[in-house]
């Protein structure tokens, strides 16, 4: 998609489509919708009168009412977004908004699409710190070209409806608001395209992306982006003594692929710096091995590299946004297949670390391809950790799929983290990883089961063994399983796969950034 950023008056702006938001300024339970522009513009307002007198429209987040041949504009029709309430107006609402305006689009046949940058002055002061210029810049940019695009991609008689044009439109006059505003709309653009090609990435099925194909992919992001990258497989994980992962990985004909991607900081870290480690679980398709998922569903597991393909994303976006900090992201990629080569339940098998670990499920896969990856991590110099991964039903049971499990070790490493979901949007909940769990990981013949010996707690079992790879390093682990492919259609998000944890990964680099 073609973004550009004007800044100029939005109702002399020529356009198929101009959006403009709106919120609803009434408070209390039961009175009725007051929808309110956030506009200055008086052509603007003069030609919306009608439908805002009649009630139909209260800007409920999500809601859209079209107008066409709006009197006084230059645009040929005019589309009016609902924001929600005004009193808890958000960042994230104008991101989910303006993918409301860009998906709009789609279904009129239009190729191009110009939105209003939403004016906080309209309202009264009370409203005003609700939408500062950048991140409302960044996070407009980023709805809009996140939201636009389709994942039908296999369909013969695919239509494509893609809007090949966005432009934001500002009526800003004052140069530093200007530099911000551009500043913002530079960082969406970024942030957006590094969730698109996540996205492109668990799309694709199982018979594509392959732990080899996984690996040129990434290969190709770096190439592209001045990362260094490093795509090893057999030979190498028995060189690291991985066995965790060489176990998952041996029962399938696709060889194992481990990716390492660096990002070196222009003039070098400073000392005594962090260096951050980001680690995706990578299983390109997960039958379950010998302890075989039932049938019905079992063709969704193609998502179940969502958290390596958040962490390549990620490195995308950070290789672009250039913050002061060194970052490693390591992938961990195999299929999980039962073959008479696959391993067992009751097997022993021993991790990079030296841990010995009692195989009791085969489905439970991705914490041992993960273990050897965060080890792996520390080995490289990495003093703090992130790891994302679809890891349990447990976390969906828990959490439904709204929220994603976040789980850590370090209470300061996880605050960092939440604070930037109020920048990202996104939803994690925290669940405990506290010692007093460990016991339902230990096993009576190795160190350690890579299941609980109980059905409960499953989420929490998972990260406790992970945690053990951890150690003492600080480290966070984002169980996205039940957020990682959007189920429901949204007005601002289609149907497949969402790029979840992107966005707050890499928040959370930056804030280690000097």
């Amino acid at each position: 998609m073609d973004t550009k950023l004007l800044f100029e008056d939005a109702a002399q702006f020529v356009t198929p489509l101009l959006a403009i938001f709106a919120v609803d300024i009434a408070t209390g339970k039961d009175t009725e919708a007051l929808p309110v522009l956030l506009s200055t513009s008086d052509t603007v307002s003069k030609s919306t009168a009608r439908v805002l007198e009649t009630g139909e429209f209260k800007a409920g987040l999500g809601e859209t009412v079209l107008l066409h041949a709006p009197a006084g504009l230059k645009a040929e029709r005019l589309l009016l977004v609902g924001l929600g309430k005004a009193k808890t107006l958000s960042v994230d609402d104008v991101r989910k908004g303006a993918g409301t305006a860009a998906r709009a689009a789609k279904p009129l046949g239009l190729r191009e699409v110009a939105i209003a940058f939403p004016e906080d002055h309209a309202l009264s002061d009370e409203h005003v710190d609700a939408l500062p210029a950048l991140l409302t810049s960044r996070v407009l940019t980023e709805g809009a070209i996140v939201g636009e695009v389709d994942y039908d991609t296999y369909k013969s008689d695919r239509k494509d409806r893609s809007v090949h044009s966005l432009t934001v439109v500002a009526k800003e006059q004052d140069k530093t608001a200007r530099a911000e505003i551009q500043q913002g709309f530079n960082e969406g653009v970024i942030i957006a395209g590094a969730q698109n090609f996540t996205r492109s990435l668990v799309n694709e099925p199982g018979n594509v992306m392959t732990p080899t194909e996984l690996g040129k992919r990434a290969t190709a992001m770096c190439k592209q982006n001045g990362l260094k990258c490093d795509v090893h497989s057999t030979e190498r994980l028995h060189e690291l003594k991985m066995g965790a992962f060489w176990a998952v990985a041996k029962g399938s004909a696709e060889p194992p692929a481990l990716i390492v991607m660096t990002y070196e900081p222009e003039g070098g870290a400073t000392k005594d710096a962090p260096v951050l480690g980001l680690v995706g679980k990578g299983i390109t398709f997960d039958t379950g091995g010998i302890s075989l998922k039932p049938a019905e569903g079992m063709e969704k597991m193609k998502y179940d590299m969502a958290g390596a393909a958040a962490m390549i994303g990620s490195m995308q976006a950070i290789a672009q946004l250039k913050p002061k900090i060194k970052v490693i992201g390591i992938v961990c990629s195999a299929e999980n297949m039962p073959d008479g080569k696959a391993f067992k339940p009751g097997d022993v098998v021993t991790a990079m670390s030296g841990k010995a670990i009692e195989i009791v499920n085969t489905d439970a896969e991705g914490r041992l391809v993960l273990s050897d990856g965060l080890h792996y991590a520390k080995t490289l110099g990495c003093t703090h950790l992130i790891n994302a991964a679809t890891l349990t039903g447990a976390c969906v049971v828990a959490l439904g799929m709204i929220n994603a499990g976040l789980f850590s070790n370090d209470d300061a490493t996880c605050e960092k983290f939440q604070v930037g979901l109020k920048v990202s949007g996104e939803k994690f909940w925290r669940l405990p990883c506290t010692d007093d769990y460990r016991d339902q990981i230990k096993s009576q013949i190795a160190d350690i089961m890579n299941t609980g010996k109980s059905r409960y707690g499953g989420a929490t079992n998972a990260a406790m063994f992970l945690k053990e790879f951890a150690g003492e390093i600080p480290w966070i682990h984002l169980d996205i399983a039940g957020c990682a492919w959007n189920e429901e259609p949204k007005s601002w998000l289609p149907y497949g796969p969402s790029g979840i944890a992107v966005r707050s990964i890499v928040e959370w680099v930056r804030s280690y950034s000097a």
